[in-house]
C-alpha cells in the first residue's frame, strides 16, 4: 500500500466520526481531501444529514460545493464540532507542524473554534522532535514583511519566503506571504510558539499546540486512534451556534 493509499483510509475513516446535525470543519491539503469526499458521499447516501461544513481555504470549498456539501461560516456558525485536518509533522504530545500546503492562518482559526479536532497522517509524519523533518510555515503581513524575516533569522531559523515558479511571492487566500522557517529540531515548541505570536506581522505559525483532540495514524500494519489526555471543549449546543 502506497502513501496515498494510507492517507486516504485513515482519512475516509475520520470522516466516520460525522454525525448528522454537526457542524464540521473541512481541512486544506491531500490528506483532508479525501476525508471532504467521504462526507460527500455520507451526505449523498443519506447516511447523514443536516450538516454545514467551514472550509479552510478557497479550494477546499469548491471541492465541497462539487460534493454537495452544504457550506456556513464562523459568523453563523462560531463554534465547530468537529474538524479533519491534516499535518506535516507530529510529535509524541500530538503537538504538530502545519501549513505546508499554504492554508495556515485559516486552518488555525477554524481549530481554535473547533471541540473536536482529528488529525490525520501517514506513519512518515510522525517524528520525535517537530522540525527535525520539515520546516515551520509562518503567515506574515506584506506591511514590512522583511522585518519579520530578520526577527525570525534572530530566533535562529534559516528562511526562505514562499515564491511560485515564476519567482512571485506566494499569497495566501487572506493576501498574506508565507516564509519557510527552517529551525532544525525544535527543543521548545511551546516556547518558540510565544515568542512567534508575540510578533506584530506575523499573522499565524504553524506551531499548532494543545489543539489536537484525536490523531490517526495509517501504516502498512493499520489505522491507530489516540486520544489526547485533555479536558474536552465546551459543548457547542445545537448546530454550534451557542457561545460559551
Amino acid at each position: 500500500m502506497n502513501v496515498d493509499d494510507l492517507k486516504r483510509r485513515a482519512a475516509r475513516e475520520a470522516a466516520t466520526h460525522t454525525r448528522s446535525g454537526m457542524v464540521i470543519g473541512l481541512g486544506h491539503g491531500s490528506t483532508a481531501a479525501h476525508a471532504v469526499e467521504k462526507i460527500g458521499e455520507l451526505l449523498a447516501t443519506g447516511t447523514i444529514a443536516g450538516v454545514f461544513a467551514v472550509p479552510c481555504s478557497e479550494a477546499v470549498a469548491d471541492h465541497a460545493t462539487r460534493l454537495g456539501i452544504p457550506l456556513t461560516t464562523l459568523a453563523h456558525h462560531p463554534i465547530i464540532d468537529l474538524t479533519i485536518d491534516g499535518a506535516d509533522e507530529v510529535d509524541p504530545q500530538l503537538r504538530l507542524i502545519k501549513g505546508g500546503g499554504g492554508a495556515l492562518l485559516r486552518e488555525k482559526i477554524v481549530a481554535q473554534a473547533s471541540r473536536r479536532e482529528i488529525i490525520v497522517v501517514d506513519v512518515g509524519k510522525m517524528s520525535s522532535r517537530l522540525g527535525s523533518n520539515h520546516c515551520l510555515p509562518i503567515e506574515i503581513a506584506r506591511f514590512g514583511w522583511t522585518s519579520q524575516i530578520h526577527y525570525i533569522e534572530e530566533l535562529g531559523a534559516k528562511v526562505a519566503l514562499r515564491r511560485d515558479g515564476h519567482g512571485e511571492p506566494i499569497m495566501t487566500d487572506q493576501h498574506n506571504f508565507l516564509v519557510d522557517a527552517d529551525f532544525g529540531p525544535i527543543d521548545d515548541p511551546s516556547a518558540l510558539a510565544a515568542r512567534l505570536s508575540a510578533r506584530a506581522g506575523i499573522l499565524a505559525h504553524g506551531l499548532f499546540i494543545d489543539l489536537v483532540t484525536d490523531l490517526i495514524v495509517a501504516s502498512p500494519d493499520g489505522l491507530r486512534h489516540v486520544t489526547a489526555q485533555r479536558t474536552a471543549r465546551p459543548a457547542s449546543g445545537a448546530h454550534g451556534r451557542e457561545l460559551r
